[in-house]
């Protein structure tokens, strides 16, 4: 791991207020040239706005910020950041669908001025983009909208560090491999260690806890507004990590127990629209399928595909979104009508919603998927990304729908909301209910009663649980299977 050389920027009590709620409360925390900072805690514990105040995109209530010595908070800002070489990659993506890779880079980057800068912008971002990802497949002139979400990622990673007549020094990752599958998550956190051996900095937000052990030279640990330890990332274990979380560890004998579940009618017995050779995707009832393999490779669209069957068929159908800001949240509706908008037939009296029942409604599942908020009635997008993905879990399960489809719900839900929601669909597994779900986490794939694993949109194996292994799932990703 590489040596810290200078502090950039130090944060000294800060602390940030949104009406009732603290966000952030004395916040104590030094950022070094040549490191890679980890800041890991549960959902709602203020990482992200705390990275937002060093982003300048929010203003600290109290406390200093120290930049180069100097107390900046009362006039800090994006433009003051960008000047210091502070970049920020969110985790909800910032790019324009409209626009083309290349124009979404002049965007963000000033020096891309000038005649020819469409050019110059289609060199810089192609550049980074093969520093960062080899083989990437993405190009300039692409527009935004037609690249699937794990590409648009690397977009928006790749443009962070353009660097185009600013200094670059300090970059911001906020689950940046959230919509990667683990080739290209492995290409990133590579190219990290080799940004900060060559003396930048990082601070990487992840709930993959083997990621920040592996990749961060210090963790910060953030609970209730709050950094509760700070350590060399050598110094933690999977367990203390999760521990200093505030969650309990569970043992990985409390997996769910597997029994074969199939027989009887399937709910879904589906051929992909590519597959060449026969091979029905089929999941019965009171099952957990997975679907596995890089992304891209089909497993979205078998979803898509399974939800436009059961819809045309009036057959009933959950969805839960991993693209939550294009395909999950109503953004100007409370947290409560984003819960209850798929269950509006059972919540009916007379012609009119019972205002009543809704609330019953979503007091329930804010307790069952312990949604971080004061008030359900606040708009779903004051909450923290984990937080807006609970609510459209809890909008699927709320539903009285026999299968549930999962397009890699996880994406920024932190390690011990993951086991809550990982006991809770064992739990209605164990009702009947059947579940479809695509991850590109292979240890969500243990939780799974059956696995798919596809490349070039066909399912290329199909096994139980009790045969699966991660070697298995990787040589059916890469290779050309044979009987």
């Amino acid at each position: 791991m590489a040596a810290a050389t200078c502090t950039l920027l130090e944060f000294q009590g800060t602390g940030k207020t949104f009406g009732a709620v603290r966000a952030l409360e004395g916040v104590s925390l030094a950022f070094h040239a040549g490191e890679c900072l980890g800041l890991i805690g549960h959902n709602g514990a203020g990482k992200s706005t705390l990275m937002q105040v060093l982003a300048g995109t929010l203003a600290p209530d109290q406390g200093a910020m120290l930049v180069g010595g100097q107390d900046l908070r009362h006039r800090y800002n994006v433009r003051l950041a960008r000047e210091h070489g502070i970049r920020c990659v969110f985790q909800e993506l910032s790019l324009c669908p409209n626009l083309s890779v290349a124009e979404n880079t002049r965007l963000m980057c000033a020096g891309l001025a000038g005649w020819g800068w469409r050019a110059r912008a289609r060199r810089a971002i192609a550049e980074q983009l093969q520093a960062i990802f080899p083989g990437h497949g993405i190009h300039p002139d692409d527009i935004v909208a037609d690249l699937p979400i794990g590409q648009r990622q690397m977009v928006e990673i790749a443009r962070a560090f353009v660097c185009e007549g600013e200094p670059l020094q300090l970059v911001i990752l906020d689950e940046p491999t959230s919509s990667l599958d683990a080739g290209v998550a492995a290409q990133l956190l590579r190219f990290v260690r080799r940004f900060v051996e060559g003396g930048g900095s990082i601070v990487l937000i992840s709930h993959i806890l083997g990621e920040m052990l592996s990749t961060c030279d210090r963790i910060a640990v953030m609970r209730d507004g709050k950094v509760v330890q700070v350590r060399p990332a050598a110094d933690f274990t999977h367990t203390s990590l999760v521990e200093c979380m505030g969650h309990a560890a569970k043992a990985a004998e409390e997996h769910r127990t597997f029994v074969s579940r199939r027989h009887g009618t399937p709910v879904v017995d589906t051929c992909p629209a590519r597959q060449g050779d026969g091979q029905c995707v089929r999941a019965y009832p009171g099952e957990i399928v997975g679907l596995a393999g890089l992304a891209g490779h089909g497993q979205s669209q078998l979803l898509l595909q399974v939800l436009r069957q059961r819809v045309r068929g009036r057959q009933g159908v959950a969805l839960v979104a991993g693209d939550r800001q294009s395909d999950g949240v109503f953004p100007l509706w409370s947290i409560a009508q984003n819960i209850s908008v798929a269950s509006l037939a059972q919540l009916r009296r007379g012609g009119l919603i019972d205002p009543g029942a809704e609330r019953a409604l979503a007091n329930e599942w804010q307790a069952r998927m312990g949604i971080r908020t004061p008030s359900m009635d606040q708009p779903i997008v004051a909450l923290s990304g984990g937080n807006q993905q609970k609510a459209l879990f809890a909008r699927a399960l709320a539903t009285p729908h026999p299968l549930i489809l999962m397009d890699d719900p996880m994406r920024g839900v932190d390690v011990g909301t993951k086991r809550d929601v990982y006991a809770t669909l064992a739990a209605e597994a164990a009702k009947g209910r059947t579940f479809l779900w695509y991850t590109t986490e292979l240890e969500e794939l243990q939780y799974c009663d059956h696995v798919y694993v596809f490349r070039d949109g066909q399912a290329v194996l199909d096994v139980p649980r009790s045969e699966l292994t991660e070697a298995l799932i990787l040589r059916g990703s890469f290779q050309e299977h044979s009987a």
